[in-house]
């Protein structure tokens, strides 16, 4: 089933539109900013030629998103489960709050990328970038894995802050050197190769969608950037 966004009205309709087919699998063309596409959804294959614009993916509970295009910010915000695959770029925020799933992105995200990332039991969330991230990348994660692979300038993978306030989960930069202004409460390593076998899948998948040599991408340094401490700000809360 294919709906047109520039036949609705708002975004609410379209969203609406998209929520009352029955139909599995639903292209929306020409697609321009319209806001929560996909929100909350468990069992749809949606496909989005064009931008999607804030919250597209929100609370995924299953649903796959395919985005042939850009999309705006808080994509994947507060997502349980499912996967989004952006051809793009990808605005602020995303991942905020992430319980689960995974997000693909080919190109670069802007900041604040996997803030608040979190995971519970089987509940683990993943976020492949393909190009940089901005800064204050995995603020306050607290599960789950970032990984930024630098595919378009590895002098530039992360922004500044990076891991700032990180009290769980991993973020991996395949990197030349590690960022700027990295927080003195993480610990961070070059990976060797058991460490690399852990999340290779999640590469190669990457390559799959996106058309990469997952060889050549695996034959880079990678840098493993996790919390050094449970609790890296409890001194500034209690007395002990």
């Amino acid at each position: 089933m294919t709906l047109d966004a520039l036949k609705f009205a708002s975004y609410k309709d379209l969203n609406d539109a998209v929520k009352a087919l029955n139909e599995k699998e639903i292209t929306i063309q020409n697609a321009y900013g319209q806001r929560y596409l996909g929100c909350g959804l468990k069992d749809k294959l949606i496909t989005v030629n064009g931008t999607a614009g804030n919250g597209t993916g929100a609370y995924l509970d299953g649903a796959k998103i395919i985005i042939n295009g850009n999309a705006q910010d808080a994509i994947a915000d507060t997502m349980n489960s499912g996967e989004i695959v952006i051809y793009g770029d990808c605005g602020d925020t995303v991942g905020y709050g992430m319980r689960g799933g995974v997000v693909y992105i080919r190109g670069n995200v802007g900041y604040r990328a996997g803030i608040h990332m979190k995971a519970y039991k089987e509940n683990f969330p993943v976020m492949v970038i393909g190009g940089r991230a901005g800064s204050f990348l995995g603020e306050y994660q607290a599960g789950g894995l970032i990984i930024v692979l630098g595919l378009y300038d590895e002098e530039k993978v992360a922004g500044y802050y990076c891991g700032s306030g990180m009290h769980g989960g991993k973020i991996v930069l395949r990197a030349n050197k590690l960022p700027s202004g990295l927080s003195s409460k993480v610990n961070a390593k070059i990976a060797n190769n058991d460490d690399l076998k852990e999340y290779e899948n999640y590469i190669k998948n990457f390559c799959e969608y996106f058309g990469f040599n997952f060889d050549e991408i695996m034959n880079h340094n990678f840098y493993e950037i996790t919390p050094n401490s449970k609790t890296p700000y409890k001194q500034l809360y209690t007395y002990n």
